[in-house]
């Protein structure tokens, strides 16, 4: 997908939202081992890559996920965190989504001109139950970052945030079910309270897959495939766009991006019925979808 930037590969399990990582089981289809830590190559540098005419690939405005098969705090990067950091700091114009379940080594792990927080810089938490959002989100709220977020994937116990979502700075909670070898279930319970929690505070609320296991009033679904969850998710209506982010980006200069330059995410048919399609950057027009059109 051209929103992810994995600048290293392979993590340390830490908690229970682990036990069943996705990214754990592709690489044993191929296989490798999740634990195995390593620097990637050609996509260290990706969001510096430039296409034939000079133009950077990644354009301003867009939303790069980082490290999605590793944490980007994990100890074992700590040698290759600092390169990455200088890379952001050359992108102020681009959105990197940072998530970690490691927010404990955070305030050590910044740059020396961090400050107050880069405006390009969106934090979130991973929460999988009430457990870690209790460990995790109050180390959160007292780091100095412009964006804050929750992603509670995989969602494999009750959630509340109604302690959490009334001092202002969490501006968006995921919610995604678990998938692969040992699913846990998801309940559609769960998912509609933290909604109507995250509603009450005008923050928006993204459900983006029912995962593999999906309990509603009782029944148990078996839900096979991403693409036929993330369309069941959509079509539940839960997801709810709340308060606008408002990410001040700028040129290396300093100067305001402004709308009119930020790029537009753009849709293919698919697109429409998909429940990540409120956080997503939109396709890759691969062409496959056929009519492609802009948000």
């Amino acid at each position: 997908m051209h929103d992810i930037w994995n600048p290293w590969h392979g993590c340390i399990k830490c908690s229970e939202g682990c036990q069943n990582c996705y990214m754990y089981f592709l690489d044993e289809q191929r296989g490798k081992s999740g634990a195995d830590i390593y620097r990637t190559k050609a996509g260290f540098r990706y969001p510096l890559a430039r296409d034939r005419q000079g133009r950077y690939k990644v354009q301003s405005g867009e939303q790069l996920r980082v490290c999605m098969t590793s944490d980007f705090f994990l100890e074992q990067a700590d040698a290759w965190r600092g390169e990455a950091w200088d890379i952001i700091r050359q992108r102020p114009d681009v959105v990197f989504f940072l998530l970690t379940k490691r927010p404990q080594r955070v305030a050590n792990c910044l740059p020396p001109d961090w400050g107050e927080g880069w405006e390009n810089v969106f934090f979130n938490v991973s929460c999988e139950n009430q457990r870690r959002a209790d460990e995790r989100i109050p180390i959160l709220l007292d780091l100095p970052f412009k964006h804050k977020g929750v992603m509670c994937a995989p969602f494999i116990g009750a959630v509340s945030l109604k302690d959490y979502l009334p001092a202002g700075q969490l501006e968006q909670v995921i919610v995604d079910g678990e998938n692969y070898s040992g699913a846990r279930p998801c309940h559609y319970e769960w998912v509609k309270s933290l909604r109507d929690e995250c509603v009450a505070h005008n923050v928006t609320f993204a459900f983006i897959g029912t995962g593999r296991h999906f309990v509603k009033d009782g029944r148990h679904y078996r839900v096979e495939g991403s693409g036929v969850q993330a369309n069941q998710a959509f079509k539940s209506g839960l997801s709810f766009r709340g308060k606008p982010m408002e990410f001040k980006l700028t040129n290396l200069l300093g100067l305001p991006v402004s709308e009119e330059r930020r790029y537009k995410p753009f849709f293919g048919q698919k697109c429409s019925t998909c429940g990540m399609k409120i956080i997503c950057n939109g396709c890759t027009k691969c062409g496959k979808c056929g009519e492609v059109f802009d948000s």
